[in-house]
């Protein structure tokens, strides 16, 4: 997740003209080596490799002011900080950390939404919430596990990154080139529903469906689509070549089985059909080296892989390129790629970029607690509290115009054979 510029890269009024460059399989391997990329010095506009989007210059280079100073001197004392393996700071350390004055940069923006309730006639079983420090999850059933909680503060947290994934994809619900005349679709880890929602509007003569470990969706539904609620980590009761596509976006983190998923998808489609899966890095990164790894910003990727190893679901989809892997194994071909990067803050000189950043930032840090709340007190035993003290120093550096970070999203498509 970064945003990023520098001295060496385009002048302040320059933006980036491709935030998604698409890639073969061959190369995807040098394209997620540098979607992840954390070094300090950016590449020019001519530096860039094909595979690889470029990143929007800042509005200004970071101020040498005594913000400056006072950030030197925390990430000294970081160092100092006795870290636990794979760099991560105890969450002792943030309490240590001296209260400063927040700096905001300009940016804001606007959101409405309405709070999620379920769809169908559920079991009671179903709708028997594990709570975790106050934040409600999906009931225990099979072998799912998400670390997204269910609640209606989260859910709008997640509906506004809808909201940023169309922003990316200039407006476009999917990458895919569909048919108009398409018929059946699965929409795989709905979430809210909202994809499914947007879909099955666009396609008003296609059958929807979106699966979901979780009842999160709303009621006032378009007549051509329905939620189904089930554990997709376990073998699929779809009638085998029965979808003409299938769509999955952001399962890091609660898939165990990457390869096995993704040959349920295959048996799933009819020949010819497509398959579009969008995931998201966990590693929130600048390119001037503004995040760096004792920040709160740069811990966040740390933790969540350190996480994900210890539950057995990997926050590392993009970096291990599970996707492209994957779905090579099941069988599909004429695979694409498309690299994006994902600002976060108003820094960047681009105005697409400045309003991805804007609503980015907000999904975050109008819920840090949401998204870090299970995996910190499951995976790391930190308590209510001390996930609080870190939410905030999260959220003043996302609010502060002296970092500028991003992190990555990729895009795989591939098709099953005829």
């Amino acid at each position: 997740m970064s945003g990023q510029g520098s001295a060496s890269g385009p002048p302040p009024t320059e933006a980036a003209k491709a935030p998604a460059t698409t890639s073969a399989t061959a190369p995807a391997a040098a394209a997620a080596a540098a979607a992840t990329s954390t070094s300090a010095t950016p590449a020019t506009p001519a530096q860039a490799s094909e595979s690889t989007p470029a990143t929007p210059a800042p509005a200004s280079s970071p101020p040498a002011t005594t913000e400056d100073a006072a950030a030197t001197a925390e990430s000294a004392r970081a160092s100092a900080s006795p870290a636990q393996p794979g760099g991560i700071l105890p969450a002792s350390h943030w309490a240590n950390q001296p209260e400063e004055e927040e700096e905001f940069d300009d940016g804001d923006s606007a959101y409405g939404g309405d709070a999620a309730s379920s769809t169908a006639s559920l079991s009671a079983s179903i709708l028997e919430y594990r709570t975790v420090h106050g934040r409600t999850f999906h009931s225990e059933r099979g072998n799912a596990q998400s670390w997204n909680p269910n609640d209606p503060q989260h859910d709008e947290s997640m509906d506004i990154l809808h909201h940023v994934s169309t922003l990316m994809q200039d407006g476009r619900l999917q990458l895919a080139d569909l048919d108009d005349g398409i018929q059946k679709i699965l929409d795989v880890g709905c979430g809210t529903g909202i994809w499914a929602i947007d879909f099955a509007d666009q396609y008003p003569g296609a059958e929807v469906i979106g699966v979901d470990i979780s009842p999160s969706q709303p009621q006032w539904i378009p007549p051509n689509l329905k939620f189904e609620v089930d554990d997709i980590t376990q073998p699929w009761t779809y009638a085998p070549d029965s979808f003409d596509y299938i769509h999955m976006r952001w399962l890091i983190g609660a898939i165990p089985d990457w390869f096995g998923l993704f040959k349920e998808v295959y048996k799933t489609l009819k020949p010819g059909g497509i398959f579009e899966s969008k995931e998201a890095s966990a590693l929130i990164t600048s390119d001037d080296g503004t995040v760096t790894p004792a920040t709160a910003l740069g811990q966040w990727g740390q933790l969540f892989t350190e996480a994900g190893r210890k539950f057995g679901r990997t926050f590392r989809v993009i970096e291990d390129r599970l996707q492209q892997r994957a779905m090579e194994a099941a069988g599909f071909v004429d695979i694409k790629v498309v690299d994006m990067k994902t600002t976060l803050g108003s820094w960047p000189a681009d105005p697409k970029y400045k309003e991805i950043g804007q609503y980015a930032r907000l999904a975050l840090e109008q819920d840090v607690e949401g998204f870090t709340v299970y995996v910190l007190s499951t995976a790391f035993n930190w308590t209510r509290e001390e996930i609080a003290v870190y939410a905030a120093h999260f959220r003043r550096e996302l609010r502060s115009p002296n970092y500028h970070p991003y992190y990555a999203q990729r895009v795989v498509i591939g098709r099953k054979p005829y």
